[in-house]
Order: C-alpha cells, then structure tokens, then sequence
C-alpha cells in the first residue's frame, strides 16, 4: 500500500562545490605559435640557469647576497637603502602586465609564466619517457607491472632531479654558487638553504609534474581579475562561429553547405591540445591561458580539409561581431587604456633610468654619540662625537675628505681624510669643535660634506645637529 504524498520524506540532495579532477592528456601539437612557446621557454631558462654562473669583476655577476646585505647585478651593487629601486621594478613590472594584458589577453601566462614554462619542461621529459597522448593513456590504464614501474620511476626520477636542480639554482643566486657548491660537497648546508633548495624543489615537483592546470585554475590570482583589464579590443583566442556552425564531419560526396555544416569538422583537436582541458569552442573561459596550441592545432586540420586557416584565431570580440579585417584589428589596439599604460609605463622607467644613471655611489648616516651630548676641550671650544657610516656602493676604493659647516670656525679636530674600500661600510668617527658662542644653546644645525678625492662629482652633503650648553 503505497504513502500518501504528503507522508514521503525526500532524500536532501548533496551538492559539491568543487569538481573533481580529471587528469588532462594534453596532446603534443607542433606549429607556429608553439614555436614560439618553445623559443621562450628555452628562452628563460637560459637566463635563469646560466645567469647564475656569468662572472663581473671576479665575482658572481648576479648576486642578492643576503648575508652581506647586498645585491649585485652586473656592475651595479645595490644596498638595503636603495629599496626605492626595487620598488620602481616592481612597479614597471605591474604595468607592464597590464599593458600586454589589455593589448593581448594572456599572452604572458601562456608562454613565460613559471608555471607554464615548468609544466612545458615536465612535459617534454613526459612525452619523452612514456610516449605521446594515447600512450600514456594506455600506460595508466595497464595494470602496474615492472615494465610501468620503470617507466614511471625514470619520468619520476628525471622531475625530482630537475626540481632539485630548480631550487639549488634559485638559492644559488642568494648565495654565492661556488661556495654553495663547496658547502653541498662537504655536507655543509645552511638550515635555510635546506630548506629552500627542497621547498621551491618540492613545489616545482608538485606544481608542474601534478598539479598543472590545478595552479592556473584554482590558485593564481590573474586568471581571476583579467577580466578587469580585458576590453572588446583586447586580442584573445577565439572561436568562429558563424564559420565553424554547425559542426559535424565531412562525408564524400555531399556539399557540406548543402547539409548545413560549417567549417568545424568535429574533430575535438582543440581540446585534446589544450593544457587546461577546455573546449575554446564553448567562447572565452577564465582557464584559457592564451597558449594558442588549440590554433596550431586547428589550423592543420584546416589544411587537411582544405579549408582556409583562422577557424579558431587570435581576434577581439569587436572584430568577430563587426567582421573586422587585421590592419582594422591592429587600428584598434591604440585606444586610451593603452595610451594611459604607456604612458605611466614611460614615464616610470624613464625616472627609474635617469635616477639609477645618476645615482651617486656614495650613502653617509651620521649618528651624534649620544653618551656624551657635549664637551669642553683643553683650548675652551665645544666639542661633539659623530660616528659617520660610509658606504662605498662602486666597487673600486676611493678617499674621502670630510668637512663640516653650519657654525662659525666650526672644524674637524684630528684627521679628516679616511680610505673606503670598494663595496663596503667604514665607520668614522668624527669629532666637531666650534667656539662657545658660535650659536644659540641646545640644538644647532650643521651640515658634513663627505667628498672622493679622486672623483670630484661623488659627493654627498648631510644635516646633523651640534648641542652648545
């Protein structure tokens, strides 16, 4: 006898916010666009592993020695004190994003970004090792057996030996490479060294051998906010459809207008090609990172069919819905969003070049002793103790002669003159002497001229104050 209606409970249904994952078989593709992702990926990781073996004046030419407190790129030694350049970098960083963005989309996640460029490598040594798309997904269906596990342990072996290899060059530039060498040779590491050779190890492992399209979809923040900096003009890959509709395979013999199909044969390349496992076709998504490998793909099956090429393109959306040629695409890319990123990019880097090309490689603190505010010396004139910290920021040695004014008859009792080795701090100590009436009592302003000897346009010019009792 069947429940009325009213008496029947339903089951409360679950619902999963987060999906599960699929692993993504990305498919090898050759063609212009993934040339071009080659030529950078090679590209960078020249810069990254070779940089930290070039040589300036005998020593590492790129260097941010955090024991020293000191960073060196090229013939430029920089101080904790000139953290304002580090800020403009960042700064001509930010914009510089913002305006490829705004003119090309992603263009930067798809081929330079660590994670990119890291995932291309795993996959190189992936493809290698196990074989092409159906082969791995052949390998991972077969039951593990000895000839699996040394596939695997081989493709495993190569990732944690080029992950290491990642973190060892990472600290490297932190600290000098010979002698990280020498301290790895002997047992010798530093705990913070340790830890950050197999961090940043552990997570290029992690992130590029496993996690993949994971870190793009879920954890990095740009996937998220591009779409603040995307307008209709912004070039992006896109998808034809009024070319491409409807889709469907070609049989010989029959017009394919006449059956109603469009361009797109159907043969689902696109998604087999694409690292994040999208289909372009469903429009932009926010897991597209631009690498343009669904193109490549595209455009061969085009040719295969005999089809012309630019199905799935790089375009704008003003260009798709008004039919826009390229010279009218490329018209469009000036537009005040791009003038204003240009213009603030320019100007940024301009002040940051002219500043860093005139930037005095001398930096003085003068610090009062303050354990004796003032003092009555032998001849009756006031005496005050300064401590001058002199930074040599170029790496050749100079002298310096120092002097003081802002009193009358103000001079400097004992030496004035002190040597300043090259790319180092010496301390000075400086002993001022005015006459009793030369001010008022308490605080008085004064001012030291520290100058090289050898180079009249080093000079630097400091305030400090001169207690009179």
């Amino acid at each position: 006898m069947s429940q009325p209606a009213s008496e029947v409970q339903e089951t409360p249904a679950q619902v999963s916010f987060y999906e599960k994952r699929k692993k993504i078989y990305a498919k090898g593709i050759r063609g212009f666009f993934d040339n071009w992702r080659i030529g950078l990926v090679i590209l960078t990781q020249i810069l990254f592993y070779g940089g930290l073996w070039l040589e300036w004046n005998g020593r590492q030419a790129i260097l941010l020695h955090l024991v020293e407190r000191k960073f060196y790129i090229f013939g430029l030694v920089f101080w904790p004190q000139d953290v304002i350049y580090l800020s403009a970098l960042l700064i001509v960083s930010a914009y510089a994003l913002f305006l490829v963005t705004a003119v090309a989309g992603r263009l930067f996640c798809g081929y330079a970004c660590p994670q990119t460029v890291y995932t291309q490598l795993f996959m190189w040594i992936e493809n290698w090792i196990e074989g092409d798309r159906n082969a791995r997904i052949k390998l991972d269906k077969a039951p593990l057996d000895a000839r699996k596990l040394r596939i695997k342990g081989t493709k495993h072996l190569l990732w944690i030996v080029l992950s290491l290899w990642t973190g060892f060059t990472l600290v490297g530039y932190f600290t000098p490479v010979k002698e990280l060498i020498d301290n790895v040779l002997t047992n010798n590491l530093g705990p913070w060294e340790i830890v950050w050779i197999f961090l940043y190890g552990g997570f290029t492992y992690l992130f590029a051998g496993f996690m993949r399209e994971q870190v793009c979809k879920y954890m990095c923040p740009y996937a998220r906010f591009q779409s603040v900096m995307f307008d209709p003009d912004t070039l992006i890959i896109t998808y034809d459809p009024e070319r491409g509709e409807s889709r469907g395979p070609r049989k010989k013999g029959v017009d394919p207008k006449a059956a109603g199909l469009g361009d797109c044969v159907d043969c689902g390349l696109c998604v087999q090609v694409c690292p994040t496992g999208i289909d372009i076709r469903n429009g932009l998504q926010y897991e597209c990172i631009g690498c343009a490998a669904c193109i490549d793909a595209c455009d061969q099956v085009m040719d295969k069919v005999g089809l012309p090429r630019g199905l799935i393109r790089y375009s704008t959306e003003t260009a798709m819905t008004q039919h826009l040629g390229r010279k009218e695409i490329l018209a469009h890319i000036v537009r005040p969003r791009i003038l204003l990123y240009s213009a603030i990019l320019i100007v940024i880097t301009g002040l940051a070049a002219w500043f860093l090309a005139n930037r005095i490689p001398l930096k003085v603190d003068i610090i009062r002793d303050r354990s004796v505010l003032a003092r009555e010396a032998q001849d009756g004139r006031i005496e005050n103790v300064y401590m001058l910290q002199i930074m040599n920021t170029e790496e050749r040695p100079h002298r310096y002669k120092i002097s003081v004014d802002g009193l009358p008859d103000a001079e400097i009792a004992g030496a004035s003159e002190v040597d300043g080795s090259a790319a180092a701090l010496t301390s000075f100590n400086a002993v001022v002497r005015v006459p009793p009436d030369a001010g008022k009592a308490g605080s008085n302003p004064i001012h030291f001229e520290i100058s090289a000897i050898d180079d009249a346009a080093i000079k630097v010019r400091e305030k400090a104050s001169f207690l009179l009792p």
